[in-house]
């Protein structure tokens, strides 16, 4: 028996694959902005946070895998 992919079905592939892009690109300009605030002496520790949590973003965007089941 084939199971068919209903519309719903495809937006939500769609919906999670742009969630996942969008997290991987906003932790890529996070840690940026992080690297770019580092590199002055009087804004390392803001620096350092925007890294940090740059780095989860873009961890999360490629291995998080939240269920609704």
């Amino acid at each position: 028996m084939t199971h068919t992919l209903a519309p719903r079905q495809m937006l939500s592939v769609a919906v999670h694959f742009f969630e996942h892009t969008a997290a991987i690109v906003i932790g890529l300009v996070l840690m940026i902005i992080g690297l770019a605030l580092g590199v002055t002496l009087i804004m390392l520790p803001v620096g350092i946070v925007m890294g940090l949590i740059g780095v989860a973003m873009l961890v999360g965007g490629l291995f998080a895998r939240i269920d609704r089941a």
